[in-house]
């Protein structure tokens, strides 16, 4: 079985992680470095969201940011762990 066969039968291909965050914020884009690099790694699509443009994801998530979601879950907040989120995305 290859190591990015997902537990529901689902490839890495076919995963979404969503960035959540805001413009001019440090955390975020550490976070976004490191979800760019595992993602990029494993074949996952990601994409980014701004809280500033979304006012339900700001009510949301304001405290948390920078949030990553998978396949639209929370994984985690304010810093993220590549050997997690690689994790989350192969196991």
């Amino acid at each position: 079985m290859s190591p990015i066969f997902r537990r529901r039968g689902k490839p890495a291909a076919d995963r979404v992680v969503t960035l959540i965050g805001k413009p001019e914020c440090h955390l975020c884009e550490d976070a976004e470095a490191v979800v760019e690099r595992v993602c990029g790694e494993l074949g996952v699509a990601w994409e980014k969201k701004d809280i500033t443009r979304d006012e339900a994801l700001h009510r949301e998530y304001w405290e948390q940011i920078p949030v990553v979601l998978v396949d639209g879950e929370q994984h985690t907040f304010w810093k993220v762990d590549a050997d997690r989120l690689r994790r989350a995305l192969t196991s």
